[in-house]
């Protein structure tokens, strides 16, 4: 089979420092399937593509890659890989069908069997405790805008330590807290599409409290390194009109700083967010103890920066982002102008993975140490009549995405780990099936995994990683 030569994974891996870890990442709704087995019960998500018009051409997550019946196969592609870690998330409704009360002895049997066949290859696990997928009960209940589901979460976790802690040493909390507000709770465009606008913001505070209770749940089982998967992203202002820097402001303190302040800080970023809080003030400051307690380390998952501008009267601002932002609020993203763009339309710009980075350590002086826990490209591959997946562009991306994170080392942010994503083509959430980010092409009609060029190149990258980290230690013998 032929494959393209790229630039040498060693020169990028030269610039890592010792010890770095590499890994890819999945979800458990994005890849696992098998919805209706063994006493799964239902997520958001299952009910969120059930309604029409909500993914393109009507996907679901109902078989996704079949990952729950291909296990083995697909543990072998990522332990063949050569890298350290697989961070992969757990489904709460595998686990706790109801979301609370009485656990699935079959759920959890699924992830012992992630677990143990990860650490028989050689791969440390690193399960993320919950990437979207509430169970359906909960959200009846009021989802993510009632304050009992931090408290549920927090049993579930205690559930997950107490069957895996003895093995995992490795847990993140939450994934994309901002997203999954904004998509999902103050926009229509991802589960469970409640369109609330600012009406929204306390699901942020919640799932905040969510992660406070979890990072306490998961100590209280000594279970190792506790951190967090929190998007951020550059954002800039269109121009230098005062309006546009106070929108870009605005849209920061929102999208990034109304996350990480509280985990990172103990405190919102403004009087004005925290008077939007459905808290009194003990209350709220008794939160932030409870948010604030200090992580092991501290995820990053970076796409694209974004540029925004104050709203112009009767401008169309639709189809910048992958979601619009609603009328009437006081920042509009306008398109960024990069010179190169993923099949998804996203801005290639290694350089503001860098930029966020510094921007992370500089405004906070206790920052822990730091995994980019996402970072990843759509490009719409296939496989070609030689059997191979030539995708030069994403491995193009992964060497300069790599590169601007030595640049950020280089300049001082302890980064300790980068994870790819994602290990194979997925569900991509309302882009259905139509995206590829994955590492292994899946034929999404025989289920057939073929591994991509880009898969090879980050193979000889973890080769040539370990390799310098076998000389440094002799260096330093």
């Amino acid at each position: 089979m032929r494959r393209h030569a790229h630039a040498a994974p060693a020169e990028t891996a030269s610039r890592l420092p010792a010890g770095f870890r590499l890994g890819v990442s999945t979800s458990a709704y994005q890849i696992e399937g098998a919805a209706r087995e063994d006493g799964r019960g239902t997520s958001i998500w299952d009910t969120f593509v059930r309604r029409p018009g909500t993914v393109r051409d009507s996907g679901t997550g109902e078989v996704a890659i079949d990952h729950y019946h291909r296990l083995e196969e697909d543990l072998d592609h990522v332990a063949e890989l050569g890298v350290s870690d697989y961070r992969f998330s757990i489904a709460w409704p595998r686990v706790v069908p109801a979301g609370r009360g009485t656990a699935n002895g079959a759920g959890l049997d699924f992830y012992d069997r992630v677990v143990d066949g990860l650490l028989a290859r050689g791969v440390r696990p690193v399960p993320t405790l919950y990437h979207w997928d509430l169970p359906q009960p909960l959200e009846d209940a009021g989802g993510w805008m009632g304050r009992d589901v931090a408290y549920a979460f927090a049993e579930y976790a205690d559930v997950v330590a107490r069957r895996l802690g003895d093995r995992v040493r490795d847990w993140i909390t939450l994934n994309e807290m901002n997203v999954h507000t904004l998509y999902g709770y103050a926009l229509t465009d991802h589960a469970p599409g409640r369109g609330l606008g600012l009406g929204a913001l306390p699901s942020a505070h919640h799932q905040l409290l969510a992660h406070g209770l979890a990072v306490q749940a998961l100590r209280s089982h000594d279970a190792g390194r506790v951190g967090i998967a929190a998007q951020h992203f550059p954002v800039e202002p269109a121009s230098d009109d005062p309006a546009d820097v106070e929108a870009a402001y605005l849209f920061s303190e929102l999208t990034n700083w109304m996350f990480s302040d509280p985990i990172l800080r103990g405190r919102y970023p403004s009087d004005e967010l925290r008077g939007l809080l459905p808290c009194s003030d003990e209350q709220l400051d008794e939160d932030l103890r409870v948010i604030s307690a200090p992580l092991d380390f501290y995820g990053v998952n970076y796409y694209e920066p974004t540029r925004v501008e104050a709203p112009r009267a009767g401008k169309d601002y639709s189809g910048v982002l992958e979601v619009d932002v609603p009328d009437g609020m006081p920042f509009s993203p306008v398109p960024y102008g990069a010179p190169e763009a993923t099949d998804f339309g996203w801005s290639v710009v290694p350089g503001a993975l860098t930029a966020i980075l510094l921007e992370l350590r500089d405004r906070y002086p206790a920052l822990p140490p730091v995994i980019v826990t996402e970072n990843g490209a759509s490009f719409h591959d296939v496989v070609d009549p030689d059997g191979g997946v030539h995708d030069e562009p994403r491995v193009d991306f992964l060497r300069r995405h790599l590169g601007a994170v030595a640049d950020a080392v280089e300049a001082g942010v302890d980064v300790t780990g980068y994870y790819c994503w994602s290990a194979f083509d997925n569900f991509e959430w309302a882009a259905g099936y139509g995206e590829r980010f994955g590492l292994v092409h899946v034929d999404y009609a025989t289920l057939e995994r073929t591994r991509k060029d880009s898969w090879y190149w980050y193979r000889d990258l973890a080769r040539a990683v370990r390799g310098a980290t076998r000389d440094a230690g002799k260096d330093h013998a």
